[in-house]
Formats: structure tokens, sequence, C-alpha cells
């Protein structure tokens, strides 16, 4: 395959970051807003490369965590409940909400939402829908919140700004932490939430000094700035 043509902002930009360089966490987030060169308010997203194997059963990280300042976007939620489950989504905000009227409309090709949470006596009629909501990530999961039976405080936390995270076949894990818009310590406090998670997340199997490999940080469309790992703990003294 061939490489792929970049942007001369793309370079301008990519000659700002030292590639060989773990800058520290706060340096990082600085340096990835000011070379940022998107007309729009890009998203920030951590890449986190762990030494994990995802082949085992104890070593597929998956999750999700309200992020401290939220995430700076406004997520469309469909939620599956009915009766008084589905009041109450409705109250919290739930932009969609219904059952197998639901499932019709999304196997018609509606695919206008972020986020699908669905109540445990809904997963019969969703699971009609894993070959449309599986490849796009939207199957609903109890270990990220969106299989439970207080759908209410699942649609809260998913407006207030909640992310999910999973790692990939590769043992990469990417999580949003904000937009460029943020301050920086708004996106630092973000960024230690979800590596605080992350750390606790270690499979027992798996040695802590072999667990995160490499840690990258980017912007929309900028270039990754790599991140020494040990100050995120410590990003006061950063």
């Amino acid at each position: 395959m061939a490489n792929k043509k970049r942007s001369r902002k793309y370079l301008a930009a990519l000659e700002q970051v030292d590639r060989e360089m773990e800058y520290n966490a706060r340096e990082a987030i600085n340096l990835v807003k000011e070379i940022d060169y998107a007309n729009f308010d890009a998203s920030i997203e951590i890449s986190y490369r762990l030494g994990v194997d995802p082949k085992h059963a104890d070593q597929q990280l998956r999750g999700a965590l309200v992020l401290p300042n939220g995430t700076g976007n406004t997520e469309t939620v469909v939620v599956f409940a009915k009766g008084e489950a589905a009041e109450a989504a409705k109250e919290a905000g739930a932009d969609y909400v219904g059952d197998s009227d639901l499932v019709e409309r999304i196997e018609g090709g509606w695919m206008d939402f972020d986020v699908v949470v669905a109540s445990p006596d809904m997963m019969a009629e969703v699971g009609k829908l894993g070959r449309v909501l599986g490849p796009q990530g939207l199957m609903p999961n109890p270990k990220t919140g969106t299989v439970t039976p207080d759908v209410a405080k699942a649609v809260t936390d998913i407006k207030a700004g909640q992310v999910a995270y999973r790692v990939d076949r590769q043992s990469n894990l990417h999580v949003l932490i904000g937009k460029v818009s943020f301050s920086e310590d708004e996106l630092l406090e973000n960024l230690k939430a979800i590596h605080e998670e992350i750390i606790e997340a270690r499979p027992a199997s798996v040695p802590g000094g072999s667990y995160v490999k490499a840690l990258t940080v980017a912007s929309t469309f900028g270039p990754g700035v790599k991140i020494d790992a040990r100050t995120i703990l410590a990003q006061e003294e950063a």
C-alpha cells in the first residue's frame, strides 16, 4: 500500500514535534493545542499501545467512564426500554426511546445516533440488530454500562461526557479526552482520569512494567505527540 500523502499543513505541524522524544503530559497537551491547524474545534484523542493479548479473554479491556470535564461533544442517545424505564429515559434526556418500533426503524437503515442503551429485558429484540450495530461499535454491552436496568443513569452519564474504551486486535486503545478549545488543565484532568482507569484495568496476568508500551496524543488531523506515561499521574509537577 502506498504511503498516504500528507498535506503541507500536517508536515509543518510535524516539524514542530520531536518524534523521538517522550514529552511530559503538560508539554504534550500544550504542543498538540499549538500545532492544531483544523478550521473547526478539533477533538483530541489519547492512544495507548498496550502489552496485552486480546486473544485471551482476561486481556480484552473494555469499559467506560465519565470524564471530569466532559468530551465537548453532544451525543445522540437511543434507548430501548418499555414502561417506567422508557419514561425515565425520556426524562433523563434520551433523544429516542422505543422498543420494537426502533428495531424496525434501524433495520430500515436509520442510523442517526451515536450511542445505544438498552434495558436487559430488551436485549432479545436488540440482538436482532447485531449485524447492523456490531460493526459500528454501537451494540449495547454491560461492560460499558449500556445494558443496564437503570437506563436513566446511563443516559445522564453519556450526556455528561462518558467515553467508552476498548482494546483492538492490535492491542491499541483510543480514547477521546476533549477538544482543542478546552484549557490545558481541563485536558490534563480528563487525561489523568482515563489513565487511572486504564492502569486500574490492567489484567493480573500482565506485568506492570510491560503494560503501557507507548502513549500518544493527537488532534483530529494533527501528528501524534508521545507522552511519558509516568508524568500523567504527577501532572501537577509536570
